[in-house]
């Protein structure tokens, strides 16, 4: 098989990612036509944004997109491109794998979480104006049908990849309206699996304290867009850090795959950025293509690289740059194959 992706290489250390991703990608022997589509901040300048038109729509085209990160300024600035393309692309489930590695540190052993967070609507969204010029104000928009939808995509995932139970995450509570009618939505359509999967809810503020405490006690969690935005960095601490957390987003008829680290431009261009995060989310987009062999090979050659440690960025406790260091992993799938 061959697919045509859309690869947006980012900001920073995201085109040496996208270098490194692709070539481990392609050593599974399926055939890859990269539809590169530049965005961020060096389109800002000569097509005045930056996420011009030409990527949606090659996404829309393709069905598929493999992103590096792009650099969101704090405060002021232009939108997130992430958040952008969620929204012009109706990509409804964003989805966080946490799962500890051998060799990567981690007071925790044997974490294995999946997040799935509701990406269209709540806090998130960013509705929001001033109130006169010492105020501002948020609208927090909830619906029975987002909220519907993502508890039932939290249940597929369950049921398909075997878990044991889903969680959802609230502030029911206080928010008994918008945070209430979330987790009624999670309940109805907890109904539809009763017997397969295992249901239960945590208030937000106390599933937080849960992960830290006993991380293992959980598998999938379903949460609102804030809260998920929170907590899935949350996961990713328990497992050593955004270094190794894969990201994906998916719609009804587009999918992109991504990492939730930043473009860190300080270290561009340097070869030495870890790329396991989008090396990972490339393996999500594997599993999302039924190319589940093959999504396999790549995160069994990951876990191998980083567990024998010889050939390892910085971060990780070695001295190899971004380009040997996917090398390894290359090679490592060659040998699997």
């Amino acid at each position: 098989m061959s697919y045509t992706v859309t690869l947006i290489p980012g900001d920073g250390i995201g085109p040496e990612l996208a270098e490194a991703t692709t070539r481990v990608l392609e050593a599974t022997g399926i055939g890859f036509d990269w539809d590169r589509q530049e965005a961020g901040e060096a389109t800002i300048a000569s097509e005045g944004t930056p996420l011009p038109d030409r990527v949606v729509q090659s996404i829309r085209t393709n069905g598929i997109g493999l992103k590096g990160p792009i650099t969101t300024p704090v405060g002021t600035g232009f939108r997130s491109v992430n958040v952008s393309l969620r929204k012009e692309l109706e990509l409804y489930a964003n989805v966080r794998p946490a799962r500890t590695m051998a060799g990567v540190e981690s007071r925790y052993e044997n974490v294995d979480l999946i997040i799935v967070r509701e990406n269209t609507e709540d806090l998130y969204a960013g509705v929001e104006h001033m109130v006169g010029p010492d105020a501002a104000e948020s609208i927090k928009i909830i619906t029975r049908a987002a909220s519907q939808r993502i508890a039932r995509y939290a249940f597929e995932y369950a049921v398909k990849n075997g878990r044991r139970k889903v969680t959802a995450v609230h502030k029911a509570n206080i928010m008994k309206l918008s945070d209430g009618l979330f987790l009624e939505s999670a309940q109805q359509v907890a109904a539809e699996y009763a017997g397969r999967v295992e249901f239960e809810d945590r208030i937000v503020d106390n599933m937080c304290m849960q992960l830290v405490q006993k991380p293992e006690l959980y598998d999938v969690l379903v949460l609102p867009n804030l809260y998920g935005d929170i907590v899935s960095d949350l996961a990713a601490g328990l497992v050593g850090g955004l270094g190794v957390a894969p990201g994906a987003n998916i719609g009804e008829k587009a999918a992109v795959f991504e990492p939730v680290h930043g473009s860190a431009p300080k270290y561009a261009g340097q070869n030495k950025a870890n790329p396991t995060a989008l090396i990972l989310s490339g393996a999500l987009m594997l599993r999302h293509l039924g190319e589940t062999d093959a999504a396999a090979a790549v995160e069994t050659a990951v876990r191998d690289v980083i567990a024998e440690g010889q050939t390892v960025t910085y971060d990780l406790g070695g001295s190899a740059g971004t380009s040997e260091y996917a090398d390894a992993v290359a090679a490592r799938i060659g040998s699997l194959r």
